[in-house]
């Protein structure tokens, strides 16, 4: 459907031209608003479409065309999907995202209540089933498995991650250009989200780069570390770089000295350890984020002495055969919807200003993976 968002002008305002309340208000860049402009019904002031141009004044109501019902992700090829779960209802949590150790429970996992969805490819490969842990008319947040792609290319054109997303839009009839928030690397599982609109996007875009969204990631790494029993975290802030003999890796490059090189911050906390003397080494670790680049948590951790498990890019040493994977799954996230609380009719989003404060807070976790039950049960 067509998605609108509408706003109210302050009786306190003071007049303007209605580009400066999509501005100013809305959030609106001045690209996006000369992309509203040529929509069906793309800028309207009290009902009646209107020039950014004119003056608003308050009590104006503006409603401005966010995406039309045909815009479409017509590159990623897709397939039909059936139904294989009768759940229709996406639980947000209000775990504030803390860790407790009350139980091994929360690590080993139960199955969530989520949303999934088959996808029989066109192509030779079986797609992994598509989980939904949340979903409204703005977002889609999804638990991707280890082994897929967030997006097509080389020789996973049909296969990824973002075709299996537009199929299932697709699916009911709600075309819908994919548009990732981020993205996990090839082997990492776990919470990716997805914006259904530009606007949308490019909001929650900013709250990553400001610091309003959390992502928090579980680690499984080679080596006893030393457990933050009060839920310290640890920060490393060692600059990366492309490594110049492999173009597939990064390493770390200490006071920015190689070609390329990024500033780069992770945090980490130690959640358990195995004991000393202990058959195999190994610890669990959660991490979160402040910058975002390529092979991050692998690099850092590596840096540390503790390459993640099953990491056959940065832990050519590794014996366990615990994951065939790098071990590291993106296990819980905290955003605020793209929008001010509003209400939904007919597809027309009614939004009220308010500050990022006092948004309603999203918080989602995605399941534990098998190989790191496995991986929990075995080892603590």
């Amino acid at each position: 459907m067509n998605r609108y968002l509408t706003i109210h002008i302050p009786e306190t305002a003071a007049p303007a031209p209605v580009s400066h309340f999509l501005r100013t208000q809305a959030g609106l860049t001045k690209k996006q608003i000369s992309q509203a402009k040529f929509r069906p019904s793309g800028v309207q002031k009290n009902g009646q479409q209107c020039r950014v141009t004119e003056t608003a004044y308050p009590g104006d109501q503006i409603t401005v065309c966010l995406e039309t019902d045909d815009v479409d992700s017509l590159h990623l090829e897709s397939s039909s999907f059936t139904i294989s779960s009768d759940s229709h209802s996406f639980p947000l949590s209000t775990d504030s995202g803390s860790y407790s150790d009350s139980t091994a429970s929360e690590f080993a996992g139960s199955d969530a209540n989520s949303h999934i969805y088959h996808s029989p490819s066109t192509t030779s490969q079986l797609l992994p089933e598509l989980e939904i842990l949340y979903e409204d008319q703005d977002i889609l947040a999804v638990n991707k498995p280890a082994g897929l792609v967030t997006h097509p290319s080389g020789s996973h054109y049909s296969d990824s991650l973002s075709n299996q997303v537009a199929a299932y839009f697709r699916s009911k009839d709600e075309p819908t250009k994919v548009r990732s928030i981020g993205r996990l690397d090839k082997e990492t599982s776990g919470i990716l989200l997805f914006a259904r609109n530009q606007t949308a996007a490019a909001r929650l875009q900013k709250q990553r780069e400001n610091g309003i969204s959390e992502k928090t990631y579980l680690a499984a790494v080679s080596g006893s570390m030393l457990e933050d029993t009060d839920g310290t975290f640890h920060a490393i802030t060692t600059p990366l770089a492309p490594d110049p003999d492999n173009r597939l890796k990064m390493v770390i490059s200490p006071g920015s000295s190689l070609p390329g090189s990024k500033p780069a911050v992770t945090l980490y906390s130690v959640l358990k350890s195995t004991a000393p003397g202990s058959r195999i080494s190994a610890s669990l670790v959660m991490l979160r984020l402040k910058t975002g680049r390529t092979h991050q948590i692998r690099v850092h951790m590596t840096s540390l002495g503790h390459p993640l498990l099953g990491d056959s890019l940065y832990h050519l040493s590794d014996t366990t055969n615990l994951f065939s994977r790098a071990a590291l799954h993106a296990w819980k996230l905290k955003f605020h919807p793209p929008f001010p609380t509003g209400e939904t009719t007919s597809g027309i989003l009614s939004s009220i200003p308010c500050t990022e404060n006092a948004k309603k807070e999203i918080s989602l976790e995605a399941p534990l993976p098998e190989d790191f039950k496995k991986f929990y049960e075995t080892m603590f």
